[in-house]
């Protein structure tokens, strides 16, 4: 799509993270407008598009995907309506912007990916710390060959607390938790694939949870094609703040990425040295899940293909998948021979 005139954008769900997105698509994005915001929820549409001055609103999604007047769709809706999101939206003529995970199986992860392409519709999945300064710095350091071959890398994310347990579904720290390392992991190691997973987790942060399939602490080691050998950790209880950080040792030198540290500032005192951690994902990542948006409506407006693509958002998942299945086999899983929980 090339035209001068603006970009109309619908986002699909009104939540935490759709609000987020909402405000990037009504504010912060030059040449794009909010077109209109749809949630099945009674009033969540309408109180969101009275906030950010966006008139037309849907509790029927459906008429949001048929309405004429879009473009494109952000989608940001619980994530085992993703798929089926992705492919009304892209049958409909709407370039699709997904939040991760894309899809919940390999059957959906693939169906929404030909949707896209049958439909000729670009499809873009926010895994956004690809965005974020560091880890892209890295990423095209690692690229270039400054740090030699990749042997050993790693990366975490600890949530600051659990808040609710019972509203998180079954193996949500691999589906939706990890997923983020998952693909950071394959984006630090460009060009290779994962081939052997194996994993262990536990309910250790809410013990009381564990019979209803809440996993809250996790550990996954993977094996790449490349020989290179990584790690990813969770935790659902980082009582400090939100820590997401990443490394890659290669053959010629190493990369460290992530700072939770709300700003620069360390202040020394009698009791020692302290910093001020940053506790939610919004601000330690506010710009990226903005630039990860304007990439997104900018291949839209170009025609250029997306830069994080269906099938990177399937890569990932598959890394998942097989950490589910060793969980549960108590063993190794090659990644090639898993099959959808």
């Amino acid at each position: 799509m090339t035209t001068h005139q603006p970009l109309s954008v619908g986002l699909i769900g009104a939540g935490r993270m759709g609000s987020l997105h909402a405000e990037t698509l009504a504010h912060r994005l030059p040449g794009v407008h909010l077109g209109a915001v749809a949630d099945p929820a009674p009033g969540a549409a309408r109180r969101l598009g009275d906030r950010l001055g966006c008139a037309t609103t849907y509790t029927d999604i459906g008429e949001l995907l048929s309405d004429p007047r879009i473009d494109a769709v952000v989608i940001v809706t619980p994530a085992r309506t993703h798929a089926d999101l992705v492919q009304a939206a892209a049958e409909a003529g709407k370039a699709v912007y997904c939040e991760k995970p894309m899809a919940v199986t390999l059957a959906e992860a693939d169906r929404a990916i030909k949707a896209a392409a049958d439909a000729g519709m670009p499809l873009q999945v926010g895994f956004q710390r690809r965005y974020d300064v560091g880890f892209r710095a890295a990423h095209e350091k690692i690229a270039a060959g400054a740090i030699g071959t990749p042997h050993l890398l790693r990366s975490l994310t600890r949530d600051p607390k659990l808040a609710d347990p019972s509203r998180i579904p079954p193996w949500t720290i691999f589906l939706e938790t990890l997923i983020h390392d998952f693909d950071i992991l394959r984006y630090l190691n460009p060009g290779a694939e994962p081939v052997e997973v194996h994993a262990m987790a536990d309910a250790l942060v809410r013990p009381d949870f564990k019979d209803r399939g809440l996993l809250d602490t996790a550990v996954v080691t993977i094996r790449f094609d490349n020989g290179a050998l990584a790690t990813a950790e969770a935790s659902f209880q980082a009582v400090y703040g939100y820590d997401v950080r990443a490394e890659v040792l290669g053959s010629a030198g190493m990369l460290t990425m992530g700072d939770l540290r709300r700003t620069h500032l360390t202040a020394y005192g009698p009791d020692g040295s302290a910093a001020e951690c940053v506790t939610y994902d919004q601000h330690l990542f506010h710009d990226a899940y903005v630039a990860e948006l304007a990439d997104f409506t900018d291949s839209v407006r170009t025609g250029r293909a997306p830069s994080v693509t269906g099938e990177d958002a399937r890569g990932a998942l598959s890394i998942a998948l097989a950490a589910i299945e060793s969980v549960t086999s108590g063993g190794p899983v090659r990644v090639d021979r898993i099959q959808d929980v």
